[in-house]
């Protein structure tokens, strides 16, 4: 500030310092003395004796009729003359004449005191101006003294008195610039010479540009001073400091050189920065408090909008000027709610997320002058049959999400509070908030603003406030960039293509749409997934990316539990340590990428299997945190002695749920084992084919994974290197791939028989079905899928204890039976005996654990087989008993041509006794 500060003064006949001096043409000049709590009184003053040419004057805009006054020959050099000479130097000035209406006649001088240069006999002697002859006195040695002076001027034809008259000093002023924009634009944002001839208020100057002397206003960028409101009876009204923040412009700037940047032209308004040697008028006026920033033309400022940023905020915290009265949006809060380290949980939408503080407490933040992609009425309602699903439904919100949710779910944020939005009512006489009170932020991680990236992605816009609005972030000119380049790029939501669709379909509780789902996800193996939503501690919400499906996922293995729910006999209350399981579910999984097996699902079409996340099993981690029990469907499991270990530590640390827990003192009891037993080792398959003999072919479940990998890896091979049609010549027994027809993949197969050229008999190893295909679908397979590298899957089997029908139509009756209950389903099976051909097994349902073989009995479709081993012969009774049972009751099926035999009803009735 210093180095801008005007040090002249001006004396008369007692001493008159000034803070500076203003020349309005070569004859007249004015001085203001120094400030005292406000801009100071101002005097002219005109130089006594001598004339210079008249400035050029533009004719009133009122007046169309009236011309424009040229400058008169050295009109301008007289008063650059003076201008150089005066502006910023001590003057002190007599006062000779004053006149009936006011006016000042002196001689002025250059210094403190009258032994200084003597202005007028300067300009006389240069050839500026001409002496007033008719009113000099002989006996006046001042006046003699400037006619001398013009005479050695006219003898040394100087100035004025050169040849020529001086029409080549005569400026051609341009008042007027037709196309604003293409002038600015053709500048360059060069800086141009210039001189300010007039201060409209603090941030709007007039000036010369030089050295085409266009005369043009020049709005300051990135700033705003108070400025003078006209009223309705012509009269100007100051706003509080306008008169002060116009001084300390016109103090520093007016009629100096300087050089100006023009910046922009938006709507004909010309925006610029002036510069001056020693120092930037714009940042000045923001550090002393008399100008506030305008974000509308912040953009366009040259010199780094941050330093307009900064000297505010200085402003702001010394509270100077308009400041005086400033409140930050921030500080009643304490430095350690103002900015801390928090961790991810879950990201509400695009511009939410919640946090883990230190503390263990949740909070939501809002990220600050953001707003997400959104919807418009009309097109939210189109639709008014679907259900709105905003994440989904909204062009690039799901992308929006998705972005942060990868970058920050989980992860430790640097979190800065910029203020805090009080909650709004929905009307004003209601008294329920539209939005509840939000704590807005800039959230950063790894020097990376989150909001920025988003804005730059074109997945957010920003926010515009109004002038006087100062609750924004504290990088809110890093997002107006931002934004720009991204309209600029075309990105999200600025792009012109067409908005993605996101077609995902929600099967949660839809039985028939998961019964469809469930073969491709039991078969996939590990599927990927990304958690929605958690309802309790084994309850979530998946979306599968690959299926492009949401369902309802029930850990299995585990009894958690249960929380408060609305029931049609009152609420429900909640099992201890529900929230707990609910919480550590949450903080572990929500909306992060899991893999997960499904299993089976129950009858409201909700899927049950084990979720894993970065190798932890869900189900096993809340065993081990004593957050839940193992549930007895567990034992099937290959998961069941990590489960069983886990309860164990848990029980014995008495934690949690096993606070209460006291242990049970077992009896011992002598058990009478038979000679041979039957054993029940269920195992989870996959039933992939079944024959017209009742035969069927099964995967196993756990190896199902690396058939999958091998499938995609192999297929993949080919793709790169397709086989040459023709070049494989089938034999019987040799292993190959065949191309099925059904779908057109490529399958591992074995040769059965070689008809012709045209019609080969292949197996396929996998899945147990037969085809018969023209050798050009057939082909070498490639040594690293042979079965060396993994065995062939399908295996077969037929149902123990129970006879094949001999009847063709009734034999293909239970085939269909059975290819619509089990065909293409996840089952188990237990091996019974063996058999000539294959193992003779039972099949249990998955889901409800009803053996298949005896549901075929229940229905009278098959009769039971006889079998002479005393271990069978509990499991055998059972059928036999279901099956005499459907005789007398409905006649089901076989029974209904009265083919049961009196010795099956005599051992039954005899069994039945006993």
């Amino acid at each position: 500030i210093d180095s801008l500060r005007p040090s002249s003064r001006a004396a008369a006949l007692f001493p008159f310092p000034t803070a500076r001096s203003i020349v309005l043409s070569g004859c007249a000049i004015i001085v203001r003395g120094q400030p005292r709590g406000g801009p100071p009184p101002e005097r002219q003053i005109n130089l006594s004796n001598i004339r210079t040419g008249a400035l050029a004057r533009r004719a009133p805009q009122s007046q169309p009729d009236q011309k424009d006054t040229p400058d008169e020959p050295y009109a301008f050099q007289a008063r650059e003359f003076l201008r150089k000479m005066l502006i910023g130097k001590e003057v002190c000035f007599t006062v000779e004449v004053k006149t009936a209406l006011g006016r000042e006649y002196g001689m002025v001088y250059l210094g403190r005191d009258t032994t200084g240069e003597n202005i007028a006999e300067s300009l006389v002697n240069e050839g500026l101006a001409t002496v007033r002859r008719e009113g000099i006195r002989g006996n006046n040695p001042d006046q003699a003294r400037l006619c001398d002076l013009e005479d050695q001027a006219k003898a040394s034809k100087k100035g004025m008195w050169t040849e020529g008259g001086g029409t080549n000093t005569i400026r051609d002023l341009k008042y007027i610039i037709e196309n604003p924009r293409n002038f600015v634009d053709s500048m360059h944002q060069k800086p141009v010479n210039a001189v300010i001839e007039h201060v409209r208020d603090g941030s709007v100057v007039r000036a010369l540009l030089l050295p085409d002397y266009y005369l043009v206003t020049v709005m300051l960028s990135g700033v705003k001073c108070p400025t003078f409101k006209r009223e309705a009876d012509g009269t100007e009204s100051p706003e509080p400091f306008a008169a002060e923040a116009k001084f300390f412009t016109e103090s520093r700037l007016l009629q100096r050189d300087v050089q100006i940047i023009l910046e922009s032209c938006p709507n004909q308004v010309i925006l610029g920065t002036v510069l001056h040697p020693n120092g930037n008028i714009t940042e000045l006026l923001l550090k002393e408090g008399f100008a506030r920033c305008v974000d509308w033309s912040m953009a366009v400022y040259t010199q780094g909008a941050e330093k307009l940023r900064a000297g505010e905020k200085s402003a702001k915290e010394r509270k100077v000027r308009i400041w005086k009265d400033y409140v930050a949006p921030t500080a009643n809060m304490d430095q350690k709610d103002r900015q801390f380290v928090a961790k991810v949980m879950q990201v509400v939408n695009a511009d939410a997320v919640v946090v883990k503080l230190n503390s263990g407490e949740y909070k939501t933040i809002h990220l600050s002058s953001i707003r997400p992609p959104r919807i418009e009425g009309e097109e939210k309602n189109k639709d008014k049959d679907k259900r709105f699903r905003p994440i989904y439904d909204i062009p690039y919100m799901f992308e929006a999400r998705e972005f942060m949710r990868k970058k920050i779910i989980g992860k430790k944020v640097n979190v800065t509070v910029d203020y805090i939005r009080a909650a709004t009512s929905s009307s004003e006489t209601s008294t329920i908030p539209a939005f509840a009170e939000r704590t807005c932020a800039t959230v950063t991680i790894g020097g990376i603003n989150i909001a920025e990236a988003l804005v730059s992605k074109g997945f957010a816009t920003v926010i515009r406030y109004r002038q006087d609005d100062d609750q924004r972030s504290s990088h809110y000119d890093e997002l107006l960039a931002a934004e720009a380049r991204a309209i600029k790029n075309g990105k999200g939501l600025h792009s012109k293509k067409e908005v993605p669709i996101h077609r995902v379909a929600d099967i949660s509780g839809e039985t028939q749409k998961a019964k469809q789902f469930l073969p491709f996800l039991q078969r996939a193996g590990r599927s990927e997934a990304v958690v929605e939503y958690v309802f309790s501690g084994s309850r979530l919400k998946l979306y599968m990316p690959k299926e492009t499906c949401l369902i309802t996922f029930l850990l299995a293995g585990i009894e958690c539990p249960r929380g408060s729910r609305n029931m049609p006999g009152g609420m429900q209350v909640a099992e201890p340590f529900s929230d707990e399981a609910m919480a550590f579910t949450k903080e572990l999984v929500l909306q992060r990428e899991v893999e997960v097996e499904v299993e089976s699902m129950d009858k409201a079409g909700n899927f049950i299997g084990w979720l894993h996340i970065e190798g932890v099993n869900l189900s096993v981690a809340l065993v081990e945190n004593a957050l839940s029990k193992v549930h007895f469907t567990a034992e099937r499991s290959s998961y069941y002695k990590t489960l069983v270990s886990g309860e164990e530590a848990s029980r014995l640390r008495k934690d949690k749920i096993w606070a209460n827990y006291e242990e049970k003192k077992v009896e011992e009891v002598v058990h009478v084992m038979e000679e041979k037993e039957r054993t029940a080792n269920y195992r989870a398959v996959y039933v992939t084919e079944i024959t017209d003999t009742m035969h069927f072919y099964t995967q196993d479940v756990e190896t199902g994974t690396q058939l999958e990998n091998l499938m995609e890896t192999m297929r993949a091979e080919i793709a790169a290197q397709p086989p040459v049609e023709g070049s494989y010549a089938a034999r019987r027994g040799d292993y190959c791939i065949a191309n099925f027809s059904a779908d057109g993949e490529w399958y591992r197969a074995r040769v059965e028989k070689v008809q012709s050229p045209a019609k080969v008999h292949v197996f396929y190893i996998d899945y147990g079905n037969r085809e018969i295909v023209p050798s050009t679908r057939l082909a070498v397979i490639p040594p690293a899928f042979s079965t060396r590298t993994l065995a062939a899957q399908a295996t077969e089997y037929t149902f123990a204890y129970i006879q094949v029908p001999q009847d063709e139509d009734v034999r293909a009756d239970v085939v269909d039976n059975l290819v619509r209950d089990i065909q293409n389903t996840q089952c188990l099976l237990n091996v019974e005996h063996s058999g000539v051909t294959c193992p003779h097994v039972t099949l249990q349902f998955a889901d409800s654990k009803d053996d298949v073989g005896l549901s075929l009995v229940k229905e009278g479709m098959v009769m039971v087989d006889a079998r002479k081993e005393k271990h069978l012969q509990k499991m055998l009774f059972t059928k036999r008993s279901w099956s005499f049972l459907s005789h007398v009751l409905s006649q089901l099926n076989i029974w209904r041509y009265g083919d049961f035999r009196d010795d099956d009803a005599d051992e039954f009735g005899y069994k039945l006794k006993k």
